[in-house]
Parts: structure tokens; sequence; C-alpha cells
């Protein structure tokens, strides 16, 4: 069975979403592609920046946007053993929404999907997953794809890969990304908060140990930061063993700890950090993880993939529309995002190599780096590392042409 698009969007998440939503506002005929039934993915990437949250309100839903299940949280800490500084603080913000929402990502997803389906050019495919790549000569010009009614094939202008870190057109397209590396991987599980534990996002440094724990609602999300491929061993050592070492890192009775039910509530996220040297070809385009997979350092990974999305939309919808789409378009899309995308891995990798690799290595008490005591002597610079997560190196608008369309 064969389809006919202007756009093919494999991958539904943030970026896939965001311009699959975007492209048919402004009246453009495309397709989304999710592999899944369904968006609910447990300890995916829920932080949702103020970068984005301005896009909401550039679109006129913010409001009903902030009206989902969410928490705000306007600053954030680090603690180096007894050493606690607020490393950022977003309620200097040049902006409306002076805060980081903590949303489920599948809230976020399924709030555009509904936006979505309110063009006439959109539709969602559920359960369809790409396979492939059609080709006209050098061109792309379709994807395969496996659906709930047997093998679909969608021919399209441009087909764009948002289908993350794993991206099965990026490979299908021969594109191989530089690995940069990472030091660490991440342990994901919740604990139950209660109304008096604070509010904030914390980060805690010992020896030898990192610990994350965001507050959503009724329990905390906690990440447990472990050297990379060190999970088997973690694992081996047995639960108790890891209650215990979690339990030392809790700002409150470490005998919450127990309400780890077993492993298999224990997530692990295997962190990457890359980057595709060239994300187009005739008729394709590599977006988001797809193109650049990020640290969960500064939860960053949605809002640059976000971002990501409003760049193409704001190209590519015209020549799109008018059936006049060129390769020079396709690159100054990765142009215009190479420079946000490397200065947020270089910030990243700089972390990861003067701060999470020396804390995972020491044994003895650890000391705040130089660029902690630093915003810890002045505060007033934790507004500056706000505003470089809050709206990030390049921050994109969206153009004026999509935010009055009405998918027509």
């Amino acid at each position: 069975m064969d389809q006919r698009v202007t756009c093919c969007v494999t991958g539904g998440g943030p970026a896939g979403m965001m311009l699959g939503v975007l492209l048919a506002r402004a009246g453009v005929k495309v397709c989304v592609l999710e592999k899944h039934a369904d968006f609910f993915r447990d300890f995916r990437g829920d932080t949702i920046h103020p970068s984005t949250l301005r896009m909401m309100e550039e679109l006129g839903w913010l409001d009903e946007f902030l009206k989902l299940p969410h928490q705000e949280v306007q600053r954030l800490s680090m603690q180096f053993g007894d050493t606690r500084v607020e490393m950022a603080d977003f309620s200097h913000l040049p902006i409306t929404t002076k805060f980081i929402a903590l949303m489920p990502q599948w809230d976020f997803l399924n709030f555009l999907a509904e936006k979505g389906r309110t063009y006439p050019g959109f539709d969602l495919k559920m359960s369809t997953e790409a396979t492939g790549l059609v080709y006209d000569g050098d061109r792309v010009t379709g994807v395969t794809s496996k659906s709930p009614s047997g093998p679909l094939t969608i021919k399209a202008d441009l087909v764009i890969a948002a289908d993350g870190r794993n991206s099965t057109l990026r490979a299908a397209a021969g594109f191989v990304p530089e690995n940069f590396g990472a030091p660490m991987d991440v342990m994901w599980f919740r604990l139950p908060r209660l109304p008096t534990d604070a509010a904030d996002v914390a980060g805690r440094f010992e020896g030898g140990h990192i610990f994350i724990m965001i507050p959503r609602g009724d329990y905390w999300q906690c990440a447990y930061i472990i050297p990379k491929g060190g999970d088997a061993a973690t694992r081996a050592a047995g639960l108790e063993a890891f209650r215990k070492s979690v339990g030392a890192l809790l700002p409150f009775d470490p005998a919450r700890a127990n309400d780890i039910p077993d492993w298999d509530h224990v997530k692990l996220l295997t962190v990457a950090v890359d980057r595709l040297k060239t994300w187009s070809k005739p008729g394709f385009l590599c977006i988001g993880d797809a193109a650049h997979a990020m640290s969960p350092i500064g939860g960053v990974g949605v809002n640059l993939a976000v971002q990501d999305a409003v760049a193409a939309a704001n190209r590519l919808w015209q020549p799109l529309k008018e059936g006049d789409l060129q390769m020079s378009d396709l690159r100054v899309i990765q142009s215009r995002r190479t420079f946000p995308t490397v200065a947020t891995q270089r910030l990243q990798l700089a972390i990861q190599n003067s701060v999470i690799s020396k804390a995972l290595k020491a044994t003895g008490p650890l000391k705040p780096p130089g660029f902690v005591r630093l915003v810890e002597t002045f505060p007033f610079l934790s507004r500056f590392t706000a505003r470089v997560l809050g709206l990030g190196f390049r921050p994109e608008h969206i153009a004026q042409h999509i935010r009055a369309s009405n998918g027509r």
C-alpha cells in the first residue's frame, strides 16, 4: 500500500511531533510515523525548559499547556560534600515563563498530537515503524514502514529522520555519527515524595557517587550516576547494597531508599554524546537525537530537539508548500543549528571531564570545582547559568507566518 504526502517525519518524539505540527499549521501535508502504540515511556526527558515554554506562548497555547499536570522549578542547586550552591536561578529570565516545567513527556506529546489533529494536513500514524528509505537515483523519495495493516510505503518530497539516537533511517542513509564518549551511565528510579520535602531539583556529589533528585508531584524521579558500563556490577552487588548507597545520599531519612521495590523498577539510561558531520542528502534530513545525541547534563536534549524542529519548520514550510525544495534549504538548517549543538555538547563534555569523571573516581571528600566556587562567591552568576540552561545558545522563535496560519 502506498501513500503520498509532502513531508514524512519518522519518530513521534519532541522533535518529530513539533515539526509535524508546525508544518501542518503552515499548510504542508505531513505524515508523522511513531512505532509505538502510545507515547507512554517511563524515564524519558521530562524537562520543558523556558525556551520551549516560550514557543508554546508564541503559538497561543501556553495557558492551555500549563493546565496539564506539571511542577515549576525556578532554581537548581548542587551539593559537594557539605557545600550547597544554587547554580541556576531562572526567576530573572527576560521572558514570561521564568521556570522549568517538569511534565511527563507523554503529556507533552499527546498535547502536540491533539493540536496537530486540528489541521487538515496532519496525519499521525501510531504503531507504524519506519524500516527503510525509498530512492530515485541518489534522491530519497519516501519511506518503507510496517503498520498494523501491513507494509506501507509513504512517498514524500522530503523525509525527516527524528527517530532518536538509534535512528533506523539515519543508518539507512549511510550516516554514521562521531562519538565523543561519556564517562557515565544513569540508573533511573522513583522514591516517594512527602509534602514537607524540598521543591527544587538538586544534585549531590560525593566521592565515588553522584545523585540527582527531580521533584515530580508525589514522587522523586531519581538519577544515580554510575561509571560507564557499571550497571551489571552495581546489580551484582545486590539490591540492599544499592539501597544503602542511595540512602546515604538522600537529604532526608535514608530508610526511604527501602521503597525501591526491586531491580525491575531501576532503569538504565546509556549515556552517549555524538553528532553527525552531515545532516542531509537530497530529499532527506536528520534532526534532534538522530543528528546529535546529548548528555543528560542540564536536561537540555528535549529542548535542543524542539529548537531543531522550529528552525526546520521556519525554513522548510514555504519551499515544501510551493514544491521548490532545494538542498540549500536543508544545508541552512544544519548551518543554523550547528553552533548551539556544538556549544552545548562542548559544555557538557567539559562538565563530564572536569566534574562527573573526577567525582566518580574520587575516594575521599569532594570539594566543589572552580566554577561552582565562583558561583558561590558571586551568586548573581546563577542568572547566567540559568540563561544558558533555560534558553540555550541560539534560541529559536516560531516564524510569524506559522504563528498566524491555521493549517490551510
